[in-house]
């Protein structure tokens, strides 16, 4: 007795819904990163590394603390692949991640 045609047409999705979602992941691991919830976002900015530590530079330019903030800075910068650009904190907000990074105390951590 041949199968009936929804059990093999069901059989069928079934096998591509596999295979898509396998595929997916693979891909996933190298380009993507999981949400909390569950979905997948692109990172584009993770696609390209920038030279933290040049940016760092620039952006501790004018601090009194060189060292520290380029320490700091590249902490942030290794973790959000983001630096704002210029030397002044009117600039967070083109880095959100960088802008509300705080230490365990709640202060803002980035310089």
């Amino acid at each position: 007795m041949a199968p009936s045609t929804p059990f093999v047409a069901g059989l069928v999705l079934f096998l591509l819904g596999f295979c898509l979602v396998d595929s997916r992941s693979v891909y996933d691991h190298r380009h993507h990163s999981v949400v909390g919830d569950g979905r997948w976002l692109l990172q584009a900015a993770s696609a390209v590394a920038i030279d933290c530590g040049a940016k760092c530079s620039v952006r501790c330019s004018n601090s009194w603390k060189r060292k520290m903030c380029n320490k700091m800075c590249g902490v942030c910068c290794s973790k959000c692949n983001c630096v704002p650009p210029g030397t002044s904190a009117e600039t967070r907000a083109m880095c959100p991640c960088y802008a509300t990074m705080t230490n365990p105390r709640g202060k803002l951590k980035c310089p």
